[in-house]
C-alpha cells in the first residue's frame, strides 16, 4: 500500500506529495482517522483528494494510505430497501456504531456480510457462460426476484455450481478456468456499466399524472427534467413518480435535500401499497441520501452511486426509475471543489466541464438490449429536479440538463401560488417523445386519444390570448363562443389538470380513466357549441347542473370509472332538453 503525506488541507479538499503510483478516482484513506477520499486531480507526485467526510483535525505530515481502486459500489442481493449515503455507506449500520450523526472514518460494509440468502441455480454443471448471463437468482423481496449475473469481463464452463443458503461473499460457482463466482460482484461508479446496443424507447413511462401522461409524457428509457424556483412543488412530484411510475425498481437519489424531505420518503415510502403488487413500495426501492447537513464532497459522487446500482438492475431486464433530487446541490458540489482547485471558472463560477458532467450522467439513461445469451431488455428512465435560484431557467445548470434531456416540465411558482398542483406549465413544457407515445396511446389506451390531447392543447393555447383581450376591455367583449372556450378551459384546468396527490382516490389516476375525463371535458365544449348553435343561451350552458358532476370526476374510484361515461352522456341529454325546450336555466 503507497503511502503519501499532506502538505495541504482546504476544506474537503486535501493535497498529498508521494503519491506517483497512485492513479486519478483512486480511492484512498487520509490521515489516521481513515477518512474515505478519492484523487481527483494528479500533477506529478501530486495528488489533490476529495475527502468525503469533516476534514476537522488533520493537517500537514498527516499520512495518506492509497487502495488502488477507484470509487466502486457494491452489487448484489441487500441493495432493495436499503438507504445509503452518497458512497453507499448504509446509514443504519451507521447508526448502530455511532448514534444519530456520522461520526469519521466509520468503516462499514457497503452490503451485509453476515446475511444468508437463498440461491437457486438457474444454470448447471457444463453450461458455457459469458458476462451478463444469469446464472441463478435470490428473491430479495416478495416484489424483486434478484438475479445473479456472470460478471463482465468473466467466460467459461461451469465445473460446479451450488444451491442453498449463502453470503455476498460465499463462492457459489466454479468455471473450468480456475474462476470462482459470488452473489456480489463491483463496479466503479464513474463508468457506466456496458450493454450489447441501446434502442428506441416506445412505450410512456405510465406516471398516474395527468398533465405528465396526458401532455408531456416521457419514455421508459428517456430523460426528463424538472426545473422550478422554491415552493413550486419539485419533490412532491417526484415523490409521487417514485411512488407511483410503472416501473419495477425505483433509486431515490436525495443529494443536498433538506433531511426532512428524505424522512418524509422514510415515513411514507413503506406505508404505501404499490398498486401493482399489493406489497409495500419500499419492497422495491433504494435511497441514497446526502442531505444538506452531510459532507459536501459525497455529493458530488452521489448520483453516480444511484445510476450505478440503476444499472445493474436494468442489467437483469428490469425497468428502473432514477429520482435525482436536486442535480442543481450537485452542480454547486461540483462548483466547490473546482474552485478549492483554483481551476478557471465558467459562467457564474462553474466548472467549464459543468455541461459535459451534465450529459455523462443523462446519458446513462436508455432503453438497452442487455449482456447475456437471452437478450433480455432493460431500461433506466432519469428524472432530475433543478433548482435554479430564483426560479431563473436561464442559468448554467438548467440549460446545460435542457440541451441533453428530451423533455421539459416546467414548475411555475404563479401557479403553485393559486394552489394548482402539480405546477406544471402546460405553455412552457414540451416532449420530445410526443410522436411516439401518441402512436401508443391510440393503440393501446383510445384511438381517439391523440386527437383529444390535441384538441385541448390547442383550447389551452387560446385561452392565453383570449385572457390577454379579457385583461384589456373585459369578458362582455367576448364573443359567446369565446367566453365557452373561457369556461372550457377552465374545466380542463381545474377538472383534469389539477391533481391532489394527497387523495386517496385523485393521487393515481390510470390511463383508462384520464381517457375517459378528457372525453368527458371536451365533450362539454362540443355539446356547449351545438347548443349556441342552437339558440340556448351562454349563462344557461354555464349553470348546467351536470357541471358538478364533471368537478368530481376526478374522486371517482379506478374500480368505477364507467360513471364518467354517463357523466357524458348526463352533458348531451342535458343539452338535448336545453335545445328542445328553448333553454331552461339549470336543465
Amino acid at each position: 500500500m503507497n503511502v503519501g503525506k499532506i502538505i495541504k488541507v482546504s476544506g474537503p479538499l486535501v493535497v498529498a506529495e508521494g503519491m506517483e503510483e497512485a492513479n486519478v478516482y483512486d480511492v484512498v484513506h487520509v490521515s489516521d482517522y481513515k477518512l474515505i477520499g478519492e484523487i481527483i486531480e494528479m500533477r506529478g507526485d501530486r495528488a489533490s483528494i476529495q475527502v468525503y467526510e469533516e476534514t476537522t483535525g488533520i493537517g500537514p505530515g498527516d499520512p495518506v494510505y492509497t487502495t488502488g481502486e477507484p470509487l466502486s459500489v457494491e452489487l448484489g442481493p441487500g441493495l432493495i430497501e436499503s438507504m445509503f449515503d452518497g458512497i453507499q455507506r448504509p446509514l443504519k449500520d451507521i447508526k448502530n456504531l455511532t448514534g444519530d450523526f456520522l461520526s469519521r472514518g466509520t468503516e462499514v460494509k457497503n452490503l451485509d456480510r453476515e446475511k444468508k440468502w437463498t440461491f437457486t441455480p438457474t444454470a448447471k454443471v457444463g453450461d458455457r457462460v459469458a458476462q451478463g448471463d444469469i446464472i441463478g437468482t435470490v428473491q430479495e423481496t416478495p416484489i424483486v426476484l434478484h438475479k445473479i449475473m456472470v460478471p463482465y469481463g468473466v467466460s467459461g464452463v461451469i465445473n460446479s455450481i451450488e444451491s442453498g443458503d449463502f453470503t455476498v461473499v460465499d463462492d457459489i460457482c466454479t468455471l473450468d478456468n480456475g474462476r470462482k463466482l459470488q452473489m456480489m460482484q463491483k463496479w466503479p461508479v464513474r463508468r457506466g456499466r456496458g450493454y450489447q446496443r441501446k434502442i428506441n424507447p416506445t412505450v410512456p413511462l405510465v406516471t398516474g399524472q395527468r398533465v405528465i401522461d396526458t401532455f408531456f409524457p416521457v419514455a421508459k428509457g428517456g430523460t426528463a427534467a424538472i426545473p422550478g424556483p422554491f415552493g413550486s412543488g419539485k419533490t412532491v412530484i417526484q415523490h409521487q413518480l417514485a411512488k407511483w411510475a410503472d416501473t419495477e425498481i425505483v433509486v431515490y437519489v436525495g443529494c443536498g435535500e433538506r433531511g426532512n424531505e428524505m424522512t418524509d420518503v422514510l415515513m411514507e415510502f413503506p406505508e404505501i401499497i404499490d398498486p401493482s403488487t399489493g406489497e409495500s413500495l419500499m419492497k422495491r426501492t433504494v435511497l441514497i441520501a446526502n442531505t444538506s447537513n452531510m459532507p459536501v464532497a459525497a455529493r458530488e459522487a452521489s448520483i453516480y452511486t444511484g445510476i450505478t446500482i440503476g444499472e445493474y438492475f436494468r442489467d437483469m431486464g428490469y425497468s428502473v426509475a432514477i429520482m435525482a433530487d436536486s442535480t442543481s446541490r450537485w452542480a454547486e458540489a461540483l462548483r466547490e471543489m473546482s474552485g478549492r482547485l483554483e481551476e478557471m471558472p465558467g459562467e457564474e463560477g462553474y466548472p467549464a466541464y459543468l455541461s459535459s458532467r451534465v450529459a455523462e450522467f443523462y446519458e446513462r439513461a436508455g432503453k438497452v438490449i442487455c449482456y447475456g445469451s437471452d437478450n433480455r431488455e432493460g431500461a433506466i428512465t432519469v428524472i432530475g429536479a433543478v433548482s435554479p435560484p430564483g426560479g431563473d431557467i436561464s442559468e448554467p445548470v438548467s440549460q446545460a440538463t435542457l440541451r441533453i434531456v428530451k423533455v421539459f416540465w416546467g414548475l411555475d411558482y404563479a401557479l403553485s401560488y393559486s394552489r394548482h398542483f402539480p405546477a406544471i406549465n402546460w405553455l412552457d413544457s414540451y416532449t420530445l417523445y410526443q410522436s411516439g407515445m401518441d402512436k401508443w396511446m391510440n393503440e393501446n389506451i383510445s384511438r381517439e386519444f391523440s386527437c383529444n390531447r390535441a384538441q385541448a392543447m390547442n383550447l389551452l393555447q387560446e385561452e392565453q390570448g383570449l385572457l390577454e383581450i379579457v385583461r384589456l376591455v373585459g369578458r362582455d367583449s367576448l364573443s359567446e363562443l369565446d367566453q365557452l372556450k373561457l369556461e372550457a378551459t377552465k374545466s380542463i384546468r381545474e377538472d383534469y389538470l389539477q391533481q391532489n396527490a394527497f387523495h386517496d382516490v385523485d393521487t393515481f389516476c390510470s390511463l383508462q380513466k384520464q381517457d375517459k375525463m378528457l372525453k368527458m371535458v371536451l365533450e362539454f365544449y362540443e355539446q356547449g357549441k351545438r347548443g349556441l348553435d342552437n339558440g340556448v343561451y351562454l349563462k344557461e350552458i354555464e349553470h348546467m347542473s351536470v357541471r358538478e358532476r364533471i368537478t368530481r370526476a376526478k374522486y371517482i374510484p379506478e374500480d368505477n370509472i364507467s360513471e364518467i361515461d354517463e357523466i357524458t352522456q348526463e352533458i348531451k341529454t342535458s343539452m338535448d332538453k336545453l335545445i328542445s325546450k328553448g333553454g331552461i336555466l339549470n336543465a
